[in-house]
């Protein structure tokens, strides 16, 4: 099969031909039918995170699965099916208390990932424990949720990050009421979908953050009450006054821009809570008042894949879709070959896309 493969960090990938094992028990083969490009692969493609190559990444994908290995029981062949990068046991600690992006398990493919080197047999990380830059995978079956046919593949593929990162990190993480105000900073195809989870949970005001215009004109289409642009200078100072002064109930950081955290802590209201769902490469520190932040109850709360379980959530995403509650076929920007994946990530790097999709 033909796979995209990361051999030197910051070089452009190559489109080889790599071998792929069966899946094992508890393992699912999927043909990769659409991928989206995140920022996170590119993190790691950069070396922005380390990392053992030659690796493949990609973990926003959608697909029809091909094969299943022992003892799997929800997936059979021919499902239309979503692949995350959220491997999980579901019975850790992480898992009990619903964190199930951060298992404390370790699997099979952990210590023996499926890809190999056609032309030597050598190993080939499976980046984000998916790899799905690729025309098939092989993962955990934990990962892999079948959903409704009716949901295009380019769109279904959002659903295994960008929606449930954003998204769930409004709905889920910290469970924004009704009636609160919201701060979104990053407007790329997360924030958009943290803009969408707070028009769902019935915010009053959702004001989107960022420097670039056209993602601020998204982010109205999306459901943003207001936008700031962050590249005026004033947009802590604009969010204070569109809050009446108080500032807003829930920042909502989706970048890992360092900057964006000091002008969330100063955005928050009394008894407020930042929620960091961007990734930020490693080393990268953050500082805040800490007086400040026990005097006036406020939180800073971490928040891992939109702390989804992406078996029951990923169905409810669907049906919000079907209802035309949740935007997916808005978000794709940009359709790309696998042997053009060095454009996708370039269009991305100048802040051109919403989110592009690598199609098979």
């Amino acid at each position: 099969m033909k796979a995209a493969v990361c051999r030197e960090f910051g070089a452009p990938l190559v489109v080889e031909e790599l071998a792929l094992a069966s899946p094992g028990p508890g393992e699912v083969e999927v043909a990769i039918k659409a991928c989206a490009v995140c920022h996170s692969d590119m993190i790691f493609a950069s070396g922005g995170w380390g990392g053992t190559l030659p690796a493949v990444y990609g973990h926003e994908a959608a697909g029809v699965v091909a094969d299943v290995g022992p003892g799997v029981q929800h997936l059979r062949a021919g499902d239309h099916a979503v692949v995350t990068l959220v491997r999980s046991c579901g019975r850790c600690r992480c898992c009990e208390q619903g964190f199930y992006g951060s298992c404390e398990s370790h699997f099979a493919l952990d210590a023996n990932p499926p890809l190999r080197l056609a032309a030597d047999g050598s190993p080939v990380a499976q980046g984000l424990r998916t790899a799905a830059f690729a025309e098939r995978v092989v993962v955990d079956a934990s990962q892999v949720v079948a959903i409704d046919d009716s949901v295009p593949m380019e769109s279904a593929a959002l659903l295994a990050c960008g929606v449930i990162t954003g998204f769930g990190a409004v709905i889920n993480t910290v469970k924004v009421p009704a009636g609160a105000s919201v701060v979104v900073i990053g407007t790329g195809g997360v924030g958009l979908n943290s803009v969408q989870g707070a028009a769902v949970s019935g915010a009053s005001r959702i004001i989107a953050v960022d420097v670039n215009g056209e993602k601020l004109e998204a982010a109205r289409r999306f459901g943003a009450t207001h936008a700031v642009d962050a590249s005026e200078g004033a947009s802590v100072e604009t969010v204070r006054a569109l809050t009446n002064g108080r500032g807003a109930d829930y920042v909502f950081i989706t970048v890992g821009a360092v900057g964006a955290y000091a002008d969330a802590y100063q955005m928050l209201a009394k008894g407020g809570a930042a929620v960091i769902v961007g990734m930020t490469p490693v080393g990268a520190t953050s500082s805040f008042d800490p007086l400040t932040l026990a005097d006036s109850s406020m939180r800073i709360v971490g928040s891992k894949m939109g702390s989804s379980n992406i078996h029951k959530d990923l169905p409810n995403l669907v049906e919000l879709y079907h209802q035309g509650r949740l935007k997916l076929d808005e978000l794709v920007s940009g359709r790309y070959r696998l042997d053009e994946i060095n454009d996708a990530f370039a269009s991305v790097e100048r802040g051109e896309a919403l989110r592009n999709v690598i199609v098979f």
